[in-house]
């Protein structure tokens, strides 16, 4: 079976693999006070041109941001998501279990806009409702989207200019950072500048598990590590964490593994708008969404492994394909060849 499933599948790339294998038996400090994740951190900061930045790598997506969501908000303030955020409809409420409420706005192809900030915190809300509501005090954002979109930088330079309009704080989802890096304008050096807060993802980028979490606004990380530990984020073996983090930033495996996944992405791309199919949005990254008869799914699912995402009608069903660092061209190729045949044969 060949999956397109997800870019998380695979354990992990060799090289992350190898350097585990190779530093088995090292005595390292607990609790991330190791040299790996050290060395991890003074990489991370080299890229951004942040040596003041806080770097903190934690396990998964969903626990970076509900430790995010924890540390960086008061009791009574909230967060302002599109929809489709990863928050919203994928962390089983985590972020709201915390009591910090997710301010849903309609956004546009996955993105939160100036103007969703803009109905969320002007005066058309607030001279109406003022304290009797959650303060709305961080955006978040992913790069990419759940969708597959990206910011450009001149939209997240208009996000940062009515954040701080508000008072709020730009947050960043960048569990699929290294794809965005490969198919936006946007850099790590423009996401430090930009963003309060963002991390770096490694589970969807070749890792076994890990997310680095990187704070750049100063106000944020007095005792983040205390709010972290409390919230079960601070791992008693975290060199394992730090040691991957070391791999994929250095020789820009991060950037090379983002330009495979793309590159896969775009050739499965032009296959499928060869043959005449049609998309539910227009990603330029690693998650494509186009729209099959059913009937030819059925086929299909004999051979592949795919999510799916919306059902259009009776006859047609929108899925999810996703490549990865591991995902091969012949792979690809397979999945357009059985697709004509089963498209032909209808």
């Amino acid at each position: 079976m060949i999956s397109f499933v997800n870019d998380y599948s695979e354990n992990a790339h060799p090289d992350i693999l190898n350097a585990l294998i190779e530093t088995n038996l090292e005595g390292n400090v607990a609790y991330s006070g190791d040299e790996h994740t050290e060395r991890a951190a003074k990489l991370i900061r080299k890229k951004i041109k942040k040596e003041d930045a806080e770097i903190q790598i934690l396990m998964g997506g969903t626990q970076t941001n509900l430790i995010a969501a924890c540390a960086f908000l008061r009791p009574h303030e909230a967060i302002i998501a599109v929809p489709t955020g990863h928050i919203c409809i994928h962390e089983t409420g985590a972020v709201e279990s915390t009591g910090h409420k997710c301010i849903e706005v309609k956004g546009c192809a996955g993105k939160v806009t100036p103007q969703d900030i803009e109905e969320a915190c002007g005066p058309q809300h607030w001279d109406h409702a003022g304290i009797l509501c959650v303060k709305p005090r961080m955006v978040y954002i992913s790069q990419t989207t759940e969708v597959g979109t990206v910011y450009t930088v001149n939209e997240l330079r208009e996000l940062r200019r009515i954040c701080d309009k508000y008072n709020l704080l730009l947050y960043c989802d960048g569990a699929r950072l290294a794809s965005a890096l490969d198919c936006s304008d946007v850099t790590l050096l423009e996401m430090a500048e930009l963003c309060d807060a963002f991390y770096i993802g490694g589970t969807k980028n070749g890792a076994l598990f890990g997310e680095a979490l990187v704070i750049i606004n100063d106000s944020l990380k007095n005792e983040f590590r205390y709010i972290a530990k409390q919230r079960g984020g601070m791992l008693a073996k975290g060199w394992l964490l730090g040691l991957q983090f070391e791999i994929l930033m250095s020789n820009n495996l991060y950037e090379r593994i983002g330009k495979h996944q793309n590159e896969m992405a775009k050739h499965l791309k032009k296959g499928l708008i060869e043959l005449g199919i049609d998309f539910t949005v227009d990603s330029p990254s690693n998650q494509l969404f186009p729209i099959l008869k059913n009937s030819v799914l059925d086929k299909l699912n004999e051979e592949f492994a795919y999510e799916i995402i919306s059902i259009i009608d009776e006859q047609r069903t929108g899925i999810r394909l996703v490549t990865s660092w591991a995902t091969k061209k012949c792979d690809v190729e397979l999945f357009l060849k059985r697709l004509k045949e089963e498209i032909y044969h209808e």
